[in-house]
């Protein structure tokens, strides 16, 4: 793992739990909020916070060069986001959020480059219900397209797509799964816990997971967990 971390989209969340174990790990950690959001739970953790919005190429700049300082240079940090929703004026950060992130981390040489997108992305696409494609259909086109141009600057980029995601305590059954037919619930701690694995594994660069909880895992096809170093 790199000498530090710089995750976008730490607020709340997968990348707030996120945040907690790899600084349980002494990983440094630095967040980008948005103006005005509360950032007192990661100071307490002891992330270093600048503000910014994701739409802002400048402000994503900054927050790299914020990484770079003290001798981290090409190389020295990963990036991970698992920013999303949609702004007033419709465009989705899913989208143009996570392209500007990956751009920018492409042009700085990151370690690593993990993008949390969501079942149903890329390859997984034609597997989607109806009822999903009703509920999530748009935001999780946004991702993908996210995923493909991150996908050709970062080609070492890892993409990590939850299932259905709960905010009850992790139960460390969570596992990832190249199926693209796999479906399922899982949640957000563990989805944390997965990313902050993946990280430490270069077995992992340049390839797509669903994320699902062991015991809450469905598909067609035999589950077969993808072996994520622990």
């Amino acid at each position: 793992m790199a000498a530090c971390t710089v995750i976008f989209g730490a607020r709340r969340g997968v990348g707030l739990h996120l945040a907690r174990l790899l600084r349980q790990a002494r990983v440094p950690v630095i967040a980008m909020l948005r103006p005005g959001t509360d950032a007192a739970a990661l100071e307490a953790m002891g992330v270093g916070i600048i503000r910014g919005d994701a739409f802002v190429r400048d402000d994503i700049e900054a927050t790299l060069d914020l990484a770079g300082e003290g001798g981290a240079g090409a190389g020295g940090f990963d990036v991970v986001s698992t920013v999303g929703g949609r702004h007033e004026d419709g465009r989705f950060a899913d989208e143009d959020g996570n392209i500007n992130i990956a751009d920018t981390a492409a042009a700085r040489g990151v370690g690593r480059f993990v993008l949390v997108t969501s079942i149903g992305c890329g390859g997984m696409a034609p597997y989607r219900s109806e009822r999903a494609i009703a509920a999530f259909g748009a935001a999780v086109d946004a991702k993908t397209r996210a995923e493909d141009h991150a996908r050709r600057v970062l080609p070492f980029a890892t993409f990590i797509r939850p299932g259905g995601l709960r905010s009850e305590p992790a139960t460390g059954r969570g596992i990832l799964s190249e199926d693209a037919q796999m479906h399922g619930f899982i949640h957000r701690e563990d989805v944390a816990d997965l990313v902050a694995r993946a990280l430490r594994d270069p077995a992992t660069q340049g390839r797509a997971f669903a994320a699902v909880d062991a015991d809450q895992a469905h598909s067609v096809n035999a589950i077969e967990p993808f072996p994520l170093a622990r």
